[in-house]
């Protein structure tokens, strides 16, 4: 227990040191709740693309055609007993076949440029890789609904209206995978 000797001791010590105050805990702006959404809200926001297109096509095409005439005729007069036939035919048969399958799988970022009367986002999104000498670009651009904003602030990118996925790519193994001069020249005249 405190005797009155230090009592008389400390609070003029007290006084003298003016109005004591505690710092709060809370420092306003520059910590995020608990329970705060992450989430895209406004122009300048970015959200999270996930590309996951898958589109595959076949088409297969099978003529056939025959044709076949026959004219045929006789002559018979006493000793004279001639016949004679004409026959023409003809035969075609072609086929053709086009299989054409594409996976694009990717993650990137989009900003939201415009936001539009209804609520919706208007986004753009670009993205440059190299990898091993080859360049790849792959911009989107399109209109999100905030419902569609997932709570790690993404979309996929079946769920963007109006959707522009541009994938391209340049270097060895793209120019590589292009046909020669000769080829396209042949291919143009229907030769090859």
């Amino acid at each position: 227990m405190m005797s009155v000797r230090r009592f008389k001791t400390v609070l003029p010590l007290l006084l003298i040191s003016g109005p004591l105050c505690a710092e709060d805990l809370y420092k306003g702006g520059n910590w995020s709740a608990v329970a705060a959404d992450n989430k895209a809200s406004g122009v300048g926001d970015n959200v999270t693309i996930v590309i996951y297109e898958v589109a595959s096509a076949s088409n297969r095409v099978l003529n056939k055609s025959t044709k076949q005439t026959e004219i045929g005729g006789g002559l018979s007069a006493g000793p004279i007993d001639e016949s004679g036939s004409l026959s023409f035919g003809g035969n075609y048969s072609g086929s053709g076949e086009v299989t054409r399958t594409e996976q694009l799988v990717a993650r990137m970022t989009a900003s939201v440029i415009d936001q539009l009367p209804n609520g919706d986002f208007l986004i753009e999104g670009q993205q440059k890789l190299l990898v091993n000498g080859e360049n790849r670009d792959i911009l989107v651009r399109g209109r999100i609904r905030r419902v569609d904003i997932d709570s790690n602030n993404s979309v996929a990118s079946s769920k963007i209206a109006d959707a522009q996925i541009n994938y391209d790519g340049k270097g060895f193994v793209s120019r590589s995978a292009k046909p020669g001069l000769i080829n396209r020249i042949f291919s143009f005249l229907g030769i090859g």
